[in-house]
């Protein structure tokens, strides 16, 4: 492994003290968090300066992110393809798992799958990528709708007493759904039950952007034999590690594992 150079490693130390805090620091505040020395603080605060990565209040002394920044991301966004990022992320997710893995994004009133990879056991699934499939019978679907607006929600099904159903599981009204959703937001995951197709279980989690914003979703999707030869936790903590890792991507920042849902929350959400 080649030798990291110590300069560099403290300016983006300081650079990514901004990334926690919106707020403007001073110099101290940098000498104090970083645990840098003083006259080696204020050269690299100067040079990011001279550079635009960062932008000095005069009056204040204290320092805020500069244009610089906005300009790197800017070209990071342009040469970003979701498309290619979402098929890296679900064949490692399949991997790991051994399951099928799908990513969708929300349209209207459906899913719009983006990516899918199959598991070894072929599963009849109705899902493929292109496709479309209502929201309120997938576990992306509902990972996708817990985040939308009331007035949006209510707006993408043409009836709240009939939305679209594809089993004898699937949820029949917008007031069972918002139920749903109001515990997909609390617990961060999403749950289908053969809900869509017999015998299929899945859990799905939201994939947020850089300014937090829900812009897709994942899924792992198996047989509900193969389900249960594991802690629901286990689905879980596979999902979410997809999801935080597709979202670290788009940059949003990472979470702690402790994120993830306990034994006995879960246990109450079959």
């Amino acid at each position: 492994m080649a030798r990291l150079t110590p300069a560099v490693l403290r300016t983006l130390d300081i650079l990514e003290l901004f990334l926690d805090d919106s707020a403007p620091l001073s110099a101290p505040d940098v000498v104090r968090r970083t645990g840098l020395p003083r006259t080696s603080v204020h050269e690299l605060l100067a040079t990011l300066v001279a550079r635009e990565y960062l932008q000095k209040d005069e009056v204040t002394g204290t320092f805020r992110l500069g244009v610089r920044l906005l300009q790197l991301g800017n070209a990071y966004s342009a040469r970003f393809d979701m498309l290619s990022t979402a098929n890296d992320v679900a064949r490692d997710l399949a991997a790991r798992s051994g399951e099928t893995v799908s990513v969708a994004l929300l349209e209207g009133g459906d899913v719009f799958y983006l990516a899918k990879v199959e598991s070894q056991d072929n599963l009849r699934l109705p899902s493929s990528i292109g496709q479309r499939l209502p929201a309120n019978v997938t576990g992306l679907g509902k990972a996708l709708l817990a985040y939308a607006s009331p007035q949006s929600l209510a707006s993408r099904f043409n009836d709240s007493d009939n939305l679209p159903r594809m089993t004898e599981h699937s949820i029949g009204s917008l007031a069972d759904l918002e139920v749903e959703l109001a515990r997909v937001r609390e617990q961060g995951i999403a749950f289908e039950n053969e809900e869509s197709t017999p015998m299929i279980r899945c859990a799905a989690a939201p994939v947020r952007d850089g300014s937090g914003a829900v812009v897709a979703a994942i899924s792992v999707s198996l047989s509900k034999s193969r389900w249960d030869q594991h802690p629901e936790e286990h689905w879980v903590n596979l999902v979410r590690d997809g999801a935080a890792h597709f979202s670290a991507l788009l940059g949003f920042p990472s979470q702690p594992a402790a994120a993830h849902l306990s034994d006995e929350r879960l246990a109450k959400h079959p």
